[in-house]
């Protein structure tokens, strides 16, 4: 399996549907706009029988930190640090769900952040949980954020310990 960034012209977005409307029009409408104008990175991951038809699909970007809305020993480790790197959106199709590929697709996310953070150093990923999607980020290790719980964050030093 390998993601591939999204090609309007190749993937059928008006097919996905992850059940979560937000998630779904995101990808339908806004995610080649975001790419076209430099502001997100869209990967998805093809069926291998149609790679057309899109499994699921995450988008990455960069977002400031909120130093504050960090546990005080990581504000004092980050405090030269202005941003991390942003799980923004995070979703798998109906038809695939409970296969496996949620977690799947977030670590090939995790990897690319991790890979991007060896290049233009950052120290923590954010993932923006859509309602009820805390619990899978935080089996993962993610905690959320002293101000809110959807919003969780892993540091690259965990990232790159629990990936070698």
């Amino acid at each position: 399996m390998n993601t591939v960034l999204l090609d309007k012209d190749k993937h059928d977005r008006n097919r996905f549907n992850c059940g979560i409307d937000a998630l779904n029009n995101y990808f339908k409408v806004m995610a080649s706009q975001q790419a076209k104008k430099d502001n997100t990175r869209t990967f998805v991951l093809e069926d291998d029988t149609d790679n057309s038809a899109v499994i699921g699909f995450y988008t990455l970007t960069m977002t400031p930190i909120d130093l504050n809305t960090l546990p005080s020993k990581l504000q004092k480790k980050h405090q030269a640090s202005m941003s991390g790197g942003l799980i923004a959106r995070l979703a798998v199709d109906n038809r695939y769900q409970g296969r496996g590929f949620g977690e799947w697709l977030l670590i090939d996310a995790l990897r690319k952040l991790l890979a991007a953070s060896d290049t233009v150093a950052f120290p923590i990923v954010i993932v923006d949980a859509k309602d009820g999607a805390a619990h899978f980020y935080e089996k993962y290790g993610f905690t959320a954020f002293q101000d809110t719980e959807n919003k969780l964050f892993i540091t690259i030093a965990d990232v790159r310990a629990s990936l070698s």
